[in-house]
């Protein structure tokens, strides 16, 4: 049967709301169908279907039909969009693409910027311990990851607020109003490429012990990256790097402010920092969904998906799913998830390169804020971001907490 001919239950993307009551509406969407109808499209509501997807080398990124999906026209960003990304590539050239940089994206990789993670997370919340206050999105999570990434790579700190610029403008490619801002996007595009260029060119004439180097480096039976490959790649780095890390800290810690118990476990135990870190990315996280297209017609569960047809595996629906997580609406920071693996960073052919730095990142920070801001405490509303943001989370997130003096 095709899949356009199914009865299924219809998700209004202007219903779900904001925030974490769009779990709630993915769930009740998920008790009545592992298939709902999207109005671009198909959403996945069970982990087996989006796991199933996802490994699946049939379907691929949608990510290179987003300028289709938006309906942009620009031939500046529709030129740039021609370049070659590991975030779209798919099959023999993806791989070697990932088989290439993955060495280079190791724990022990990550365990190496361990100290300078802790570094940066204590220079940023240190303003703050004194008054007990902090507006947590713009004080600390905008500013964390920037420096992490610039110090991967080997960029010097006096170029970290313009780095952070340009993410913040470029990643709004995933936003529903990308149409509004083309240009600025275009022109922040132009202006990091160039950027990453001059990079490449120090690091040929003086390698150093950073990821960039390592890349031009990188070299498997005299296969290396061409510098238009480089160039891509380290864009992908320090976008992917920045803005998830950014909106999944700020997720993790709306989280804990509703669970005061988990939050005091933790400053208590900060080896249970690890397991925060997955216990938020399953619980609330910041990366809802991703899209995949039918490269060809594609039977599954006894249904036919045409070439061109749009799925969405949704990964709250997916981390929430009953049949995989026990009590899965319970956020348990000491609780053995290990049987499970939550969808947040992805899975399968294009999983999160990055996933260890992100997991290094957060486990860090936790663990760290946990002990410095004790009795964490909202101190006004939490802004959500709109539905319509692809990196979700809270826009403004006033927190308060005891200080020294207090404690």
């Amino acid at each position: 049967m095709l899949v356009s001919e199914l009865e299924l239950p219809n998700l209004d993307a202007t219903a779900t709301g904001a925030g974490p009551k769009n779990r709630d509406v993915l769930a009740g969407l998920a008790a009545q169908s592992w298939l709902v109808r999207h109005p671009f499209g198909y959403l996945l509501t069970r982990h087996e279907d989006c796991v199933a997807v996802l490994k699946d080398k049939r379907w691929h990124s949608a990510t290179k039909l987003i300028s289709q999906l938006k309906g942009i026209t620009d031939e500046r960003y529709l030129e740039r969009q021609k370049r070659p990304s590991i975030l779209s590539m798919e099959g023999d050239e993806h791989q070697r693409l990932r088989r290439l940089v993955s060495p280079a994206f190791t724990p022990r990789s990550a365990d190496r910027l361990r100290p300078f993670m802790r570094e940066v997370i204590e220079e940023l919340i240190e303003p703050f311990v004194a008054t007990g206050r902090c507006e947590f999105v713009s004080d600390i999570c905008e500013p964390y990851p920037i420096p992490i990434i610039c110090q991967l790579l080997g960029a010097p700190r006096e170029d970290w607020e313009q780095f952070s610029q340009w993410a913040t403008t470029i990643f709004q490619v995933f936003n529903d109003d990308l149409a509004d801002h083309v240009d600025e996007v275009v022109d922040a595009g132009i202006a990091l490429e160039a950027y990453v260029r001059g990079l490449i060119t120090e690091r040929r004439k003086e390698p150093r012990d950073d990821l960039l180097s390592e890349m031009i480096a990188a070299e498997e039976e005299g296969d290396r990256l061409n510098e238009t490959e480089l160039v891509t790649m380290v864009e992908a780095i320090i976008l992917a790097g920045t803005d998830t890390t950014r909106n999944q800290l700020a997720c993790a810690i709306a989280t804990f402010v509703d669970h005061p118990d988990q939050w005091a476990r933790l400053a208590d135990e900060p080896e249970l920092a690890n397991r925060a870190t997955e216990e938020s990315l399953r619980y609330l996280g910041a990366i809802r969904a991703t899209g995949r297209f039918a490269s060809e017609d594609i039977e599954y569960r006894d249904i036919t998906f045409p070439a061109g047809t749009l799925v969405f595996p949704s990964f709250v629906a997916a981390n929430h799913d009953t049949d995989m997580f026990e009590e899965p609406d319970r956020f348990d920071i000491e609780a053995d998830r290990s049987g499970a693996t939550h969808l947040t960073l992805g899975f399968g052919l294009h999983y999160c390169l990055g996933a260890n730095l992100a997991r290094a990142e957060l486990q860090e920070a936790l663990s760290i804020l946990a002990t410095r801001m004790p009795n964490l405490r909202l101190d006004g509303e939490i802004t959500w971001k709109p539905d319509g943001f692809g990196i979700w989370g809270p826009a403004r997130l006033p927190l308060a907490f005891d200080t020294p003096s207090l404690g």
